[in-house]
């Protein structure tokens, strides 16, 4: 049976538009992120522009974007670390410890309490409050192989840190002028507040760069919970085979700082470093926007937004309260 030429043109015109389709798709995609890696766009844009992006034209290498933002973040952090003192990082971190461990071990009780009350699935609750608690999506990541969660558990959770990261940093900034918060304060208070490390250094970096030193510090003190909790959860899970992950990253962070304190010869070209690592977290935040789809953020669902929503506002209102006071 021979298929008619009309039928065969008309086929070849479909496969031709969604193949033109999906290169515009990539070339709008590229050309926005050559766009982040200029000096023209700013981190709470960045953002934007990719949430827009997602929803609008969808993300054409959705299959790479976990990937990327996870070794991205990591390396531009790191580069951070040369633009930043040894004993000015060892001061900040000193003003953070308290907070931190306070704000933690709250947060992981009134989210396993919500959790229950909310009747939200167990695993999913806990790495909720693991995220709100620690640092966001790598804690999610590293605690889930050990409690042995699901990947819609994982999905999940991480859908409603990046949500909430997302509106962070449009409103933080707002906030810490409200307030009339120092760069001190700030920086404080959005280490401990915000969930991420990528949106904790967008917001301060529109703060300042004693905001930036101090937050990305503070952050990275408190992401080296990540141990202690994943050995607790070994037992709260029962999973004592699991193996725990080190952030290793924190440690090339920290080598970074000593390289730049004690090496004066690494100084005079360390504003460059930091000025790539700035581009590198801009576009880590362009590339966490682009995957917030509709798909993302209808599977959240409404109980564990409602949690996330909850636990954020009871570590922000009360780390403000308690940085308001005793910091200075």
């Amino acid at each position: 049976m021979m298929i008619p030429e009309a039928t065969i043109n008309t086929n070849q015109k479909e496969e031709y538009l969604l193949k033109l389709s999906l290169n515009t798709r990539k070339i709008l995609f590229c050309l926005v992120v050559i766009l982040c890696m200029s000096s023209f766009i700013s981190p709470p844009v960045a953002l934007l522009l990719g949430i827009i992006m997602a929803q609008l034209t969808g993300h054409p290498y959705i299959h790479l974007n976990s990937k990327a933002t996870h070794v991205l973040l990591q390396v531009s952090v790191v580069g951070l670390g040369f633009g930043m003192n040894v004993m000015t990082a060892i001061k900040a971190g000193q003003q953070g410890i308290l907070f931190t461990v306070i704000s933690i071990t709250g947060t992981l009780i009134s989210g396993l309490l919500l959790g229950r009350i909310l009747k939200i699935e167990n695993k999913t609750s806990y790495l909720i409050s693991t995220g709100t608690a620690i640092c966001g999506g790598s804690a999610i990541a590293a605690i889930s192989p050990v409690i042995k969660a699901a990947e819609k558990q994982i999905s999940v959770a991480l859908g409603t840190v990046f949500i909430l990261n997302s509106i962070a940093l449009f409103i933080f900034p707002f906030i810490g002028h409200s307030f009339h918060l120092s760069q001190t304060q700030f920086g404080v208070w959005c280490a401990i507040a915000i969930h991420d490390t990528s949106s904790v250094v967008g917001a301060a970096s529109k703060y300042g760069n004693q905001a930036l030193g101090i937050a990305t510090t503070v952050k990275l003190v408190r992401a080296l919970w990540i141990i202690p909790v994943s050995f607790m959860s070994t037992f709260l899970f029962k999973n004592k085979n699991s193996k725990v992950k080190l952030p290793y990253f924190i440690v090339l962070f920290v080598l970074a700082m000593v390289i730049n304190t004690y090496f004066p010869f690494v100084q005079q070209y360390s504003h460059y470093i930091v000025a790539v690592s700035k581009l590198g977290l801009t576009l880590t935040l362009f590339l966490i926007g682009s995957g917030l789809s509709k798909n993302v953020i209808k599977s959240v669902g409404l109980k564990p937004l409602i949690q996330g929503v909850i636990l954020w506002v009871i570590i922000s209102v009360t780390s403000l309260w308690m940085i308001i006071f005793w910091v200075n």
